[in-house]
């Protein structure tokens, strides 16, 4: 089931939100797209030209003041309150419309650079079942620590791409390890890379990583 043109405008009006790659109407899945800190919703669906998938929606809301939440994402997750539920809000918003216009969660992707990225990946792993993949560029979970975190519900076969820089200068190596440990741990099918070039981008292997997960949601 696909929503009609009028549904898909009014879902657009109501969330604030861009769009790129296949038309609502027509796409058989939807990759919500989250940008980086100072970046844009335009900025973050360049991956749907890059990704290239003729059967794709990609949309993206835009952060007020052009971020999701005002604190580095390592600081206790108080300061970052109550941005950072807001933002949580938000997604899980958007994501009960597109299930009521007929997507449903396994039609849905999350995706995102880096806060964007850490967004997408701390969404996936409080909401179990709310997607049907998450891909992370230049991110990890939330918070000062990984461990001690209180969802343990499980995660079986969710497919995750996670990549990032061995030196990103704004994600920690071994953040993005722990992460990939954490929804491991929950039964999660995680791919990860720890690219040796220095940077905070997205590069054309991780493209292909994220088109190649979601091809594989056909398979």
């Amino acid at each position: 089931m696909t929503m009609n043109a009028e549904d898909a405008k009014a879902l657009m009006t109501a969330h604030r939100l861009v769009h790129a790659g296949a038309p609502l109407d027509s796409a058989r899945r939807v990759v919500v797209c989250l940008h980086g800190r100072g970046a844009s919703a335009a900025d973050i669906l360049g991956i749907a030209g890059a990704i290239g998938l003729v059967d794709v929606a990609y949309l993206a809301p835009q952060a007020d003041d052009g971020a999701w939440y005002p604190r580095p994402f390592m600081e206790p997750l108080s300061a970052n309150a109550p941005y950072l539920d807001a933002a949580l809000d938000r997604i899980a918003a958007i994501l009960a419309d597109l299930a009521i216009k007929g997507f449903g969660g396994e039609q849905v992707v999350i995706a995102g650079f880096s806060q964007g990225a850490c967004l997408s990946l701390e969404f996936a792993a409080r909401q179990p079942g709310r997607v049907g993949g998450v891909l992370g560029f230049s991110g990890g979970l939330i918070g000062p620590s990984v461990e001690g975190r209180d969802e343990t519900a499980r995660l079986d076969g969710l497919p995750v791409f996670i990549g990032c820089s061995e030196r990103d200068p704004f994600i920690p190596a071994p953040r993005v390890r722990e992460t990939v440990a954490h929804y491991e741990r929950r039964g999660a099918r995680v791919i990860s890379v720890l690219y040796p070039e220095p940077g905070h981008t997205i590069n054309m292997d991780e493209i292909g990583k994220a088109r190649a997960l979601l091809e594989g949601l056909d398979a």
